[in-house]
């Protein structure tokens, strides 16, 4: 959803926030007043607005595809493997239907890595992939991070995901994303997640703010 917001907006460099959990097979509507986009319920409730924003990160350097394919192959072995329909890390989701995107932590550094060649059916008519799918490669990655490096509880919820897109991503070709943590505040989880191509040249990159559930 936050993809959505952002193609929307169409800033270079976008940031999205979530007030609400946002409804399945309920209307919402997409409005931009100045430089705010805002999402809303068929009540107008706010659920998530997007606005031009400035992206500064560090990022270490790129594993190689060889160590990013092994950690996924390590993500899909492991009895921890991701499982279920999430549309971002889930296993049982058919090529197409989600990007099928594993990371799994590299053994000599704190870094979630993953091998990725996400299938034609998430592009589109250019066999680009949108926005929508870019944006989510940025985002499950970094919620894995933070569970794995500092744990991070279960529920947690993208609060804010800011994001920008360097180049096209055209599906078939081999991707290694990898995710950092950046911070802990709390129950607030920061951290830093890349997507670049096989040979190390960046082509996204995003910072998100997660959030645990209250106890």
């Amino acid at each position: 959803m936050a993809g959505v917001l952002a193609g929307h907006h169409g800033a270079q460099t976008v940031r999205v926030d979530f007030r609400r959990a946002v409804p399945v097979g309920a209307p919402l509507q997409l409005t931009t007043t100045g430089d705010v986009t805002a999402l809303t319920d068929g009540e107008g409730t706010l659920l998530a607005s997007a606005a031009a924003a400035t992206l500064d990160l560090t990022v270490p350097p790129a594993p190689s595809w060889a160590e990013a394919k092994t950690a996924s192959e390590q993500a899909l072995s492991s009895p921890h493997r991701p499982v279920g329909d999430c549309y971002g890390c889930g296993a049982a989701c058919a090529p197409g239907q989600g990007l099928r995107l594993f990371p799994w932590g590299l053994p000599d550094r704190e870094i979630m890595a993953s091998a990725w060649t996400p299938d034609p059916g998430l592009a589109g008519e250019t066999g680009e992939l949108p926005p929508e799918n870019v944006w989510a490669a940025l985002d499950c990655p970094g919620g894995i991070a933070a569970w794995h490096y500092a744990k991070m509880a279960r529920g947690a919820v993208t609060a804010a995901l800011t994001a920008t897109q360097l180049r096209p991503v055209p599906a078939g070709a081999e991707y290694v994303s990898h995710a950092w943590l950046l911070g802990r505040d709390g129950r607030k989880h920061t951290v830093g997640v890349a997507l670049s191509t096989a040979d190390g040249e960046l082509c996204a990159l995003g910072e998100a703010l997660w959030i645990e559930p209250r106890t």
